[in-house]
């Protein structure tokens, strides 16, 4: 048995929307999220994340295992997502950044909707140093959106958050308040057997908050879910996820304090039995066939450079 064959493949998505959506194609839609957990099922052993942790730390991971992971907290993981694992009978776990529940909105969600939205053939982005944007075609709306979310990805909170306001001040739009699960979706999904992780308040960058906020940030969350589903929260996913650029080692510390019990970054590559078990590298589906899935997922495997902090 050769030396990465016990190893862990976390996969992480965020939306799965019912059809797919030609202004943000990467996003999975319900049919590519079926057949890709088919090849899941077939080719690798499918593990809840507190499981796959624990196994890993004792040494008894089995071949080929694998989890699948859910950030942010969207109503289509359990709406459109949840059917699909449940009939399968595979386990997952959602990490899920409090402040958004019950009809909250994400920036970048806001700048695709408003980008969406928004009508006539440009979008004034000269809040951003952007001038203004061409919004004549999809593809010119897709490259809009590109530019936006880089520009405002590593602001400061607050101003990242007057920046979307500037965006959409010129036009009158209802941007969509139900993008984000409800406290009685993150109910259901606990009580359907997933596991139901901490991913902070406000889903802040870390490393751009001085500690003390930081360390509220991450209690908080936690605090928060196990009101709702009134069971320990002991799973954790570092908000963008990059080590040393979103997080760093006194983030980390901060978590091991907390009493979380693992913790997920997205550093690509797979977790073996010397990993750190709250630095875990976690993995990005994105081939739409089922045979370019597998052998991407068979690459991930062999990917042994995990960054840490």
């Amino acid at each position: 048995m050769g030396p990465f064959s016990r190893c862990l493949s976390i996969l992480v998505y965020h939306r799965v929307v019912p059809e797919p959506d030609p202004l943000v194609p990467d996003v999975v839609c319900a049919k590519e999220f079926d057949w890709q957990l088919a090849v899941l099922n077939r080719w690798f052993t499918v593990m809840s994340l507190r499981e796959a942790t624990a196994r890993l730390r004792s040494g008894t991971l089995p071949v080929r295992a694998a989890c699948v992971t859910f950030d942010d907290g969207y109503a289509d993981n359990v709406t459109v997502a949840l059917p699909f694992l449940r009939r399968r009978s595979l386990p997952a776990t959602f990490f899920l950044a409090t402040a958004f529940i019950d009809g909250g909105r994400m920036w970048n969600d806001s700048v695709i909707e408003t980008v969406r939205r928004v009508r006539g053939d440009t979008l004034d982005a000269r809040c951003l140093g952007l001038g203004m944007l061409l919004v004549s075609s999809i593809d010119h709306r897709r490259r809009a959106i590109a530019s936006l979310l880089e520009a405002m990805k590593y602001l400061p909170l607050e101003e990242r958050q007057e920046r979307v306001e500037e965006l959409g001040s010129g036009v009158s739009l209802d941007l969509p308040l139900d993008l984000m699960m409800t406290t009685e979706q993150v109910r259901h999904l606990h009580a359907s057997g997933m596991d139901v992780g901490a991913h902070t308040v406000s889903h802040p960058i870390l490393a751009k908050l001085d500690p003390e906020r930081a360390g509220i940030e991450i209690r908080e969350g936690k605090n928060r879910l196990e009101a709702i589903t009134r069971a320990p929260v002991t799973l954790f996913a570092y908000p963008n996820g990059k080590p040393g650029r979103d997080y760093r080692a006194e983030h980390v510390g901060m978590v091991k304090q907390l009493g979380f019990e693992a913790a997920v970054s997205t550093a690509w590559g797979v977790a073996h039995v010397a990993s750190d078990p709250f630095q875990l590298p976690r993995f990005t589906p994105w081939d739409k066939t089922p045979g370019r899935f597998l052998l991407r997922l068979m690459q991930n495997t062999f990917r042994t450079a995990v960054e840490r902090v």
